[in-house]
């Protein structure tokens, strides 16, 4: 079996684990929050009502591996373009699609946002979404990323023809700005603590995708270079810790903030009787085993990767980046979820 026949097998593997437990996440936090129809109130259809949050984990996936795509050139350095530049040519235009893929998302969640806006509607119209991204802020904001995300894979297909002439930091970065829009149109709306809450949302976004990019881009390319990957694995260790820990701390600040200053209910009973509690919980559980995970990476595969012996990384790489993705499809239920009980 040649060395590109084992790279596409583990490209499609590591791609449909993530994908189908973010999808699997989704429906799960789907039927959790699901709630009985009220008598005279025009309901938004299943399909519009379930397309959502699917498409909204695609979306989260794409901003992903866009982002960790972009974020690999920085892992191998740029010291050794022999052995470097062959990843890098699958890197970038599997970069720029997953960029169009994440603009095409966008807009579909806009799409379907606008109809859940307007749930006795039959028909949509340009005005209509246009009515939409001007009165309410999520539209603004998935327009926003739309055009980011286009402008990133207009910067990934330079990087095609100049490779990195184009720095990979720039992408990064422009990667990194365009998850910034989405995080304010959610949850973390509490007044009381409303800049705080901002903040540890953005944070906690960019250190979820940072995270989970950087592990899935080196798991799909880097695996069979033991060379490439004794370099890179230590570097993406001390980023992934830091991410582990804003991403726990203000994934943990919100949620707690969101049940504990709802005055309609009490914080035991907000957060396990609540989808909003519940979904929480979920998340929390995800990011203990995440946790356990990739202390078993760092502390029993790292000495060995370093030392270029061979390791299982692709196998644990891909059951971390699968609860990943199970923790993606839970979050992007949880922007949505109410925090009262259910009923």
């Amino acid at each position: 079996m040649t060395q590109a026949e084992t790279t596409s097998r583990a490209r499609v593997a590591v791609l449909f684990c993530v994908v189908t437990a973010g999808i699997v996440g989704a429906l799960i936090g789907v039927a959790l929050t699901a709630t009985a129809p009220v008598p005279g109130v025009a309901q938004v259809s299943e399909v519009v009502s379930v397309a959502i949050p699917i498409v909204r984990v695609l979306l989260d996936i794409s901003a992903v591996a866009t982002i960790g795509l972009a974020l690999l050139s920085v892992l191998v350095g740029y010291d050794r373009p022999k052995l470097s530049e062959p990843i890098m040519r699958l890197a970038r235009p599997a970069s720029v699609a997953a960029a169009l893929v994440w603009a095409t998302t966008a807009l579909v969640a806009l799409i379907l946002q606008t109809a859940e806006y307007r749930p006795g509607s039959s028909t949509l119209s340009m005005s209509d979404v246009g009515g939409y991204i001007a009165d309410v802020g999520a539209g603004k904001a998935l327009l926003i990323v739309a055009v980011l995300a286009l402008l990133h894979a207009g910067l990934g297909i330079l990087a095609l023809k100049h490779g990195e002439k184009v720095p990979a930091e720039v992408r990064v970065g422009l990667g990194l700005f365009a998850l910034l829009p989405l995080p304010v149109t959610g949850h973390a709306s509490n007044w009381n603590y409303h800049d705080y809450t901002m903040i540890s949302m953005e944070l906690h976004v960019m250190s979820a995708v940072a995270w989970t990019g950087g592990l899935g881009a080196m798991a799909v390319l880097l695996v069979g270079n033991r060379t490439l990957l004794a370099h890179a694995l230590p570097r993406f260790s001390k980023l992934a810790t830091l991410c582990l820990i804003l991403g726990a701390a203000t994934g943990l600040f919100n949620g707690l903030i969101e049940i504990t200053l709802n005055p309609s209910i009490g914080f035991w009973e907000g957060l396990f009787t609540t989808p909003y509690g519940q979904l929480v919980l979920l998340k929390l559980l995800c990011t203990g085993v995440i946790a356990g995970l990739g202390a078993y990476t760092r502390w029993k595969l790292m000495p060995r990767i370093i030392r270029h012996n061979r390791t299982a990384l692709a196998a644990w790489a891909t059951l971390e980046l699968t609860v990943m993705g199970l923790a993606f499809g839970f979050a992007v239920v949880l922007t949505r979820a109410p925090v009262v009980p259910t009923t």
